[in-house]
């Protein structure tokens, strides 16, 4: 794995610069992963996503939306650009070749294995740790 990134905070910023480095990464033909623990972990499988306090107010989520639109990221809303979709560049990043990982610790603490998007990947403890050892460059905290 080229790219490991980790992102554990259930803030829509945080997933959406995990994703969109990840897609440039796959653009320059690199492999890489998202693995998505603790309160991402829980985001994606059913609770919510909140920002962090700059980005909170309208304005700034819609400059986001469009923002990452016009660098080809696709977490604008298809119906309405002002809003962001999360659950669609999750779909396109899956795509383009982005490996989705749920960490596998996280997932049996909140049994989880049930309520998690089709994109994510649960790999067993040891796969996943052999992954992160592995990866030429792992960075957590986006």
């Amino acid at each position: 794995m080229d790219l490991f990134l980790i992102c554990r905070d259930a803030l829509e910023n945080s997933a959406i610069a995990n994703l969109a480095l990840a897609l440039d990464a796959r653009a320059r033909s690199r492999r890489a992963a998202v693995l998505f623990t603790e309160e991402a972990l829980a985001a994606l499988a059913g609770e919510s996503f909140g920002w962090s306090p700059l980005f909170r107010p309208r304005p700034a989520r819609i400059a986001i939306a469009r923002g990452a639109a016009a660098l080809g990221v696709p977490v604008a809303a298809e119906n309405d650009d002002r809003w962001t979709d999360l659950p669609r560049l999750l779909t396109a990043a899956h795509e383009a070749g982005v490996e989705l990982v749920a960490c596998p610790i996280w997932t049996q603490i909140l049994k989880l294995d049930d309520r998690l998007p089709e994109e994510l990947t649960v790999l067993a403890s040891t796969e996943a740790m052999e992954q992160l050892m592995d990866g030429r460059r792992v960075i957590g905290g986006f």
